[in-house]
C-alpha cells in the first residue's frame, strides 16, 4: 500500500524525545565490489527527454528582496533562471554557503526566504543565514518567470546542479565548501542531486520520498504510467549511487514523511547515507532545531575530509514549556 507523502504545512508537534538513526551499516548488497560499477541518475538519464502531460509556466516574477540577498540569474539548461543569493560578508574572505530548496510544487522563490516564521514550523531555512552562511534560494525551471516548464523532479535537478556552479564561482564563496539541503519536494530534489553528482559537501534532506508518484498525478506534469518516466524520478533507485555524505532527516510523528524515510533505510544504499527519524516532531517541527545543529557542523567543518556526523542525543527536540 502506498503512503500519501505530506504536501502542506500543518501544525507542528515539539517534544522532548531524542531520534535514534536507522541501519548505521548498510545492507551488504548496498556496497559495490572493486569490479562493479553503480548507475547514478547521471549514467541512467543520459540519452533520455522526458515527455510532458501539461506544461506549466508560473510567470509571476520573483519579489524584491532585502539588503542581505540579491536577485541574480544563474545559468542552467532552461536559461537564465532567478535566484537569491547571499551578499559578500564583512571582513572578506571566502565562507561556505548551502543552496536551499523550497518545498512545494511551484518550484518559485518567495518572501519566504526572510519573512519570520514559528520555530515549529520555519520553512524559510534562515537558521543558516544568521549563523553566518552564503545562502542560494534557486527558481527552478517554469517557476516565477523562469523559462521552461516544470518538469516534475527532471530538468529540476540539472537547474540545482547549475545553481551551484553560479554559487562556486563567487569571490567571496569557499569552492570546497557548498553544501545542498531542502525539505519535502525540496529534500527529494536534494536526494536526486546527490545520486546524480558527488560534487556537494554534503547534502542535508528533509522529509523526502522514495517515490515520487505518490505526490499524485495533480501535482506531476508527466504520464505516472510511463515506468520509466517515473523511475528516472525515483530517489529510492539510486540510494546506492551516492558518494557524498548524505543526511535523510524527518519527524517520526504526525503527519509526516517517515514511511518514506524508514522505506529508504530497508533499501540497498550507500555508506554515505544516514537516516535520522525524529520522535517527537513532525515534518515541519523538527526543521528549526535541526537546522540550527547543521549550521554549527557546517561552521566546524573546516578540514580536508568532511567531518560532520550526528548523534541521537543531538538530535533531541527540546519540549515546549
Amino acid at each position: 500500500m502506498r503512503v500519501t507523502p505530506i504536501l502542506f504545512a500543518l501544525a507542528a508537534l515539539a517534544l522532548g524525545v531524542a531520534c535514534k538513526p536507522i541501519s548505521a551499516e548498510p545492507a551488504a548488497s548496498a556496497q559495490a565490489t572493486p569490479a562493479e560499477h553503480i548507475t547514478n541518475l547521471t549514467e541512467a538519464r543520459r540519452g533520455y527527454t522526458t515527455h510532458l502531460t501539461r506544461h506549466v509556466h508560473l510567470g509571476e516574477p520573483a519579489p524584491t528582496p532585502p539588503d542581505f540577498f540579491r536577485l541574480v540569474k544563474y545559468t542552467s539548461s532552461a536559461g537564465e533562471l532567478p535566484a537569491y543569493v547571499g551578499v559578500a560578508q564583512k571582513g572578506g574572505g571566502k565562507h561556505p554557503a548551502i543552496i536551499w530548496v523550497v518545498g512545494g510544487f511551484s518550484n518559485s522563490i518567495s518572501d519566504l526566504a526572510w519573512t519570520p516564521n514559528p520555530p515549529d514550523n520555519d520553512q524559510s531555512a534562515t537558521t543558516f543565514r544568521e549563523a553566518g552562511l552564503v545562502m542560494m534560494y534557486p527558481c527552478l525551471r517554469g517557476g516565477n518567470d523562469a523559462p521552461g516548464w516544470m518538469e516534475g523532479f527532471y530538468g529540476e535537478v540539472d537547474d540545482v546542479l547549475a545553481a551551484a556552479d553560479y554559487l562556486s564561482k563567487l569571490d567571496y564563496v569557499d569552492p570546497q565548501r557548498i553544501y545542498l539541503g531542502g525539505h519535502s519536494t525540496g529534500g527529494t530534489l536534494a536526494l536526486l542531486a546527490a545520486e546524480s553528482v558527488n560534487h556537494f559537501r554534503a547534502v542535508f534532506s528533509f522529509g523526502p520520498v522514495e517515490d515520487v508518484t505518490g505526490y499524485g498525478a495533480k501535482n506531476l506534469p508527466f504520464d505516472l504510467s510511463i515506468h520509466r518516466k517515473a523511475t528516472l524520478r525515483e530517489p529510492g533507485r539510486y540510494l546506492r549511487a551516492i558518494q557524498t555524505p548524505t543526511f535523510v532527516f524527518e519527524g517520526a510523528e504526525g503527519r509526516s514523511n517517515i514511511a518514506s524515510l524508514r522505506a529508504m533505510a530497508k533499501m540497498p544504499h550507500s555508506p554515505a547515507v544516514h537516516f535520522y527519524p525524529i520522535a517527537g516532531a513532525d515534518h515541519f517541527s523538527t526543521l528549526q532545531p535541526t537546522e540550527r545543529l547543521i549550521a554549527r557542523k557546517i561552521l566546524a567543518d573546516t578540514g580536508a575530509e568532511v567531518n560532520i556526523q550526528f548523534t541521537p542525543q543531538e538530535l533531541t527536540i527540546p519540549a515546549k514549556r
